[in-house]
Order: structure tokens, then C-alpha cells, then sequence
């Protein structure tokens, strides 16, 4: 259950945890922190949300890069707060839930995992009352690149941004000073995980987006925080294998 903190920036932290290679992240500001991601489920929504209290009694922020249960089936342990996330992350968070919660609760008991197939089994994970504008076309078929929602954390800002589709149709990153946390735009230790939920096709366009946001540090979804060249490389693999 427990993570280690990788510090990527001042007041910009990673905690990484070896259940799935996870990473989340946490953003201080002088009035409020910002989280990224809440975990699987309400026991590791649980442990992450004490480890952020560890280091900040600030009010949170909520941001969820995506709906996938790694990412936000955590959210109860860090609410009352404001929960940021694309528009369509809600929707597919609601289609998906119950089918995720199955899913994996059967993995981790063929696992072995008891404590975690029972956790999962047993958590209704809120949803995000915040959504991103909802940038689309006319036909209301492709979300365009929009501006981004720009969060005042008190002598920080912290942008939320759907930079295009790619791991699922509403990535959102967050952009904070030269660090961008990636969701799983961006994968360390694996191959980017290409779902039936992904839109491969436009994923390296969406790579170069996050690019464009010159960073110096691109945090993953899952894996160490790694630099743009490594990004890149992923973003040329994609390419070729798409």
C-alpha cells in the first residue's frame, strides 16, 4: 500500500507506488494543493489521501486525468473538494464503473489479493463535479484542443488541459510551472497501453501537443518521471506501430 514521494519541482511532487508501477501527483500552492489522481479504490484512496496530509493541511483540488480505476476510484477519501476532470471522463466513469469494478476485483483474487478484490468490490467512486468546457466540432463528434481551465493555487497556477485524444477521448494533463503530468498519455517501464477505449490514431498528435507545453519534467501514469526526449520516442513508436 505504501508509495515513496519523488520531488520533479518545487512543491511538485510524484508518488510512486509499485501496484500497477502508479503514479500520482501533488501540487502546493500557498492556499491550496492540488491532487492528481486518486488511486483504485477507497483503501488506496485512503493511504494517498493520509500521505498528502503528511505534507500539506492545505484545502485540495481534485484533478483525474482519466476514468480508468487506477486513476479515480480513490476520489471519496479526498472529498468535500472540487473534483476537475474533461467532460467525457464522468460519462465513461458511469458506462464503466461496475464493468471495471468486476473486472478487476476477479483479477486481484485470482491474484490472491483478497484485501484489494474486496476494497475494489466494495467502491462507488465518485464522480467529478467539475468538468473541463467541452471543446467540440459542429457535428459534436471530435473534442478540439481547448483552452485550458486554469487553476489559482496561491502563488502557483496549475492549467488543466485536453490536449487531444489518445490513451482515451479525454485525456487531461495538468501543466504546473515546467512539470506536465501525463496520465497515461505516457508510460514508463511499459509500452503505452492502447485499450478499446483508445484513439491510436491521433495519439501522437496529442504527444506533440504535450510537447508544445515545453516541459522539462513529463510525469507518467505509470513509471518514473521521465524528459520531452523520452516522450518523443514514445510519441515516434506510436506513430509507426499505429
Amino acid at each position: 500500500m505504501s508509495g515513496r514521494w519523488v520531488e520533479v519541482g518545487d512543491g511538485v511532487l510524484a508518488r510512486r507506488y509499485a501496484e500497477l508501477d502508479l503514479t500520482v501527483g501533488l501540487v502546493v500552492g500557498a492556499e491550496r494543493a492540488l491532487v492528481v489522481d486518486t488511486r483504485g479504490d477507497v483503501a488506496q484512496g485512503a493511504e494517498w489521501a493520509a500521505a498528502v496530509r503528511a505534507v500539506t493541511a492545505l484545502p485540495l483540488v481534485v484533478a483525474i486525468t482519466h476514468a480508468h480505476f487506477d486513476h479515480c476510484f480513490g476520489t471519496a477519501a479526498f472529498l468535500p473538494c472540487p473534483v476537475h476532470a474533461h467532460p467525457a471522463c464522468r460519462a465513461a466513469i458511469l458506462a464503466t464503473a461496475a464493468a471495471q469494478r468486476e473486472e478487476w476485483s476477479a483479477h486481484y483474487r485470482e491474484r490472491g489479493d483478497t484485501a484489494t478484490a474486496a476494497a475494489l468490490a466494495g467502491t462507488d467512486p465518485p464522480l467529478p463535479d467539475h468538468p473541463l468546457p467541452d471543446h467540440r466540432l459542429p457535428d459534436h463528434r471530435l473534442p478540439e484542443r481547448g483552452a485550458p481551465v486554469v487553476l489559482d493555487l496561491g502563488g502557483r497556477t496549475a492549467a488543466l488541459r485536453h490536449p487531444g485524444r489518445g490513451h482515451t477521448d479525454h485525456d487531461l494533463v495538468v501543466h504546473v510551472d515546467d512539470v506536465v503530468f501525463a496520465g497515461d498519455l505516457v508510460e514508463q517501464g511499459a509500452p503505452p497501453s492502447v485499450g478499446p477505449d483508445s484513439v491510436a490514431a491521433e495519439w501522437p498528435a496529442t504527444l506533440d501537443a504535450l510537447l508544445a507545453l515545453g516541459p522539462r519534467v513529463v510525469v507518467p501514469g505509470h513509471g518514473d518521471p521521465v524528459g520531452p526526449a523520452f516522450v518523443a520516442v514514445q510519441r515516434d513508436e506510436l506513430q509507426r506501430d499505429g
